[in-house]
């Protein structure tokens, strides 16, 4: 794996028995000692997770606010300095180039953080729209490292590091904050469901954080974890993933996430006709969440059935979800297959077993 990009903490992992693996062309831990004991930690106690492969993008300028609103589905004017907005951006058809946050810090003075397979792609696109506008966009994605802290003991465990008064920072809002003597950026946002921050630093102060962070946790059940237990979690929140929930083909509407789309904020934006379209003739297909009453994971791809026996769409996501202890996914399917007699179903190797669909999360939250 010597050709694959590296966060500082690399060597933080290898040391602390992590199993490195590639993801989105990054040397990543996917888990240390067991994803199932990870998930568990982050629901019952914290865990801390190396999310510094995201990307982070400067967005200033004059236009800088207008620009935004135009690239993006949500409603940017509608921030403030400490506040975050999540939003899809879409292609003109109504698909999702990804989602990303946006973070308002000042007067003209954005700062975007999108997914790490996307950089490159994401990077291009925000460039080729801003044409005539008169704003300034820098890739940071090298200077900053991103430490994610997730669970119901997380906030305590801050803010024994730091004399900020974190408190104060609501969901989805954030502050400035010395952390263990290091600036960051601290967001009350995650990707798990539960409480917590994301604390964005310079990358050389990586290991100096993570080692503190680690050590205020000891006796509060925190814990390191991987990739696998932050997918296992976000699943069963309910939250998408680009390139399984969302992507250049599933738009926000189709994927349910109907509520980034502000189609009235009085600012035309990239893919507006196409999702007006979509929703004023309804989704042919749409994103539904589901539990199967068996241990058996449901993998990706595998093809939904009709109770016919038609195949009448794909799963996208599955999982074993370690707090249900019975297997979790989502589909895109057909509309009209929903609310059809007989349910849904998938082939488990010669078995079928019933799709249940629920409205997620699948356990209750405490974020």
């Amino acid at each position: 794996m010597s050709d694959l990009k590296r966060t500082a903490l690399r060597d933080f992992h290898a040391a602390h028995g992590a199993r490195l693996v590639d993801f989105a062309g990054w040397e990543m831990p996917v888990q240390y000692r067991s994803i199932l004991e990870e998930h568990k930690a982050v629901r019952r106690d914290a865990g801390l997770f190396d999310v510094s492969h995201m990307g982070e993008v400067d967005v200033k300028g004059p236009d800088a606010g207008r620009f935004l609103n135009r690239l993006v589905t949500n409603d940017v004017s509608r921030l403030f300095p400490g506040r975050v907005l999540y939003s899809p951006m879409c292609y003109p058809n109504g698909g999702v180039v990804d989602d990303l946050l946006v973070y308002l810090r000042g007067a003209d003075d954005y700062f975007l953080c999108i997914n790490a397979g996307n950089i490159d792609k994401d990077l291009a696109w925000i460039r080729e729209q801003s044409a005539g506008f008169n704003v300034t966009i820098t890739d940071r994605s090298a200077d900053y490292g991103l430490l994610a802290i997730q669970g119901p003991k997380a906030a305590a465990i801050v803010q024994s590091l730091t004399g900020a008064k974190l408190g104060l920072i609501k969901y989805y809002h954030f502050m400035e904050a010395t952390v263990a003597g290091i600036h960051c950026l601290a967001s009350r946002t995650g990707y798990t469901g539960e409480d917590g921050f994301e604390l964005y630093h310079a990358a050389g102060d990586s290991v100096a954080l993570a080692e503190a962070l680690l050590a205020a946790g000891a006796g509060q059940g925190l814990e390191l974890a991987g990739l696998g237990a932050r997918d296992s979690l976000r699943l069963e929140a309910g939250y998408p993933l680009y390139g399984h929930e969302i992507t250049a083909d599933i738009s926000p509407l189709t994927a349910g996430l109907g509520w980034t789309v502000k189609l009235e904020k009085g600012a035309d934006f990239v893919g507006r006709a196409a999702l007006l379209a979509e929703k004023e003739r309804g989704a042919p297909n749409q994103v539904v969440f589901f539990k199967t009453g068996d241990r058996r994971i449901v993998r990706a791809d595998a093809p939904v059935l009709g109770a016919d026996g038609a195949v009448v769409g794909r799963v996208l996501s599955g999982t074993l979800s370690p707090i249900l202890n019975e297997a979790i996914g989502s589909a895109l399917v057909a509309t009209a297959s929903v609310a059809s007699a007989g349910g849904l179903q998938v082939d488990i190797r010669g078995t079928r077993l019933p799709l249940n669909l629920v409205r997620p999360p699948f356990v209750p939250l405490k974020k």
